[in-house]
């Protein structure tokens, strides 16, 4: 469970009628081509730096069902190019999360201050649609959403299905399931844990950068652990990106590239590249106690793959899962297949 601060069948709404989503009125109300002004897409995502911003508009095509545009960066100073050769793939998990708060709060009415918690996210991608080129990377993403519950101020949950595709070639597919929480329930939740917004939280010691697929260390969310394999999760609560505002509670894109640079600790000179993930949150992961991460690889039942299954403890019970495939090098074959005759 984690707050957001992270397919096209007709879906059934349950409870709700076409009246019920109109257009939101509020802040991010769009235009008539669906164009919203920047200050307040970064308001309806929850970002407030521009480069951080990637939806530029949305349509609804019918009571459940949506167009979104977005732009990905060529270069960014996090969602950094693979190996110099792939866009990011995680920077297809930030687009789902800014789209479902996008249309949670513009579609569907949530208001601005309640809270929207992603309890799972997948995708799958194609490695060879992520290939770096000189195109702008203009991305259309569809969305259906379904079982979807309202109570009385807004939605109380939903899954979202989306498709990203780019000049009609998919680039991915995934979803998730959300649910959405009013501000004063979730102080009351999180009673006396947002004393912890602003405070000082200790930075640890950090594993090398280039172990876990990271060239500066402010990036490197992983410290040293007990034993191989195992790390405590490092936190920089000023880190631009990964603690784009304060919070109470450690971000999703903060555990996700936690399972990410654990993947990549345990695949060394593998390359790895997270075209498919598949992520639970279990829990709300505190700033101010150890969380233990922990990586082994797992059989794909595909010898072009690699997987690797990360999970996070705290106070010795499991907060997140995430289960991450990566294509296989010609190398790791050779390799394998050299094993097999030995």
């Amino acid at each position: 469970m984690v707050q957001l601060t992270s397919h096209s069948a007709s879906a059934a709404v349950e409870g709700v009628g076409a009246a019920d989503f109109t257009e939101y009125s509020g802040a991010g109300s769009t235009t008539p081509e669906g164009r919203q002004p920047d200050a307040d897409l970064g308001q309806l995502v929850h970002r407030t730096d521009p480069e951080d911003i990637f939806p530029t508009g949305w349509t609804r095509q019918t009571e459940t069902q949506f167009s979104v545009a977005a732009r990905w960066p060529k270069a960014h100073r996090f969602f950094a190019p693979v190996s110099g050769l792939h866009q990011d793939p995680l920077l297809i998990a930030e687009t789902m999360r800014q789209t479902t708060m996008l249309l949670g709060h513009a579609a569907f009415g949530v208001p601005m201050g309640d809270q929207f918690v992603m309890w799972e996210l997948a995708y799958v991608s194609e490695p060879d649609q992520l290939l770096l080129g000189e195109e702008p990377w203009d991305i259309t993403v569809d969305v259906s959403c379904s079982r979807i519950r309202r109570g009385a101020r807004s939605i109380n949950s939903m899954h979202v299905e989306l498709l990203l595709h780019r000049f009609g070639t998919v680039l991915a597919s995934g979803g998730g399931r959300i649910s959405c929480t009013s501000a004063k329930a979730y102080r009351r939740v999180r009673d006396g844990r947002q004393d912890l917004i602003g405070a000082p939280i200790p930075l640890l010691p950090a594993v090398a950068p280039a172990a876990v697929g990271r060239i500066d260390e402010r990036d490197v969310v992983l410290a040293p652990g007990p034993r191989r394999d195992v790390w405590r999760l490092r936190l920089d609560t000023r880190h631009p990106t990964l603690f784009a505002r304060p919070n109470d509670h450690v971000p999703g894109i903060a555990l996700l590239e936690a399972a990410r640079q654990a993947a990549v600790a345990v695949t060394p000179g593998h390359g790895f590249l997270p075209t498919s993930v598949k992520t639970d949150f279990l829990q709300y992961v505190e700033l101010d106690r150890p969380c233990w991460i922990e990586a082994r690889s797992v059989p794909t039942g595909d010898p072009a793959t690699r997987g690797v299954h990360v999970s996070a403890t705290q106070d010795d019970r499991p907060v997140f899962a995430c289960t991450l495939e990566s294509p296989s090098t010609r190398q790791d074959t050779a390799n394998e297949r050299q094993a097999g005759r030995s």
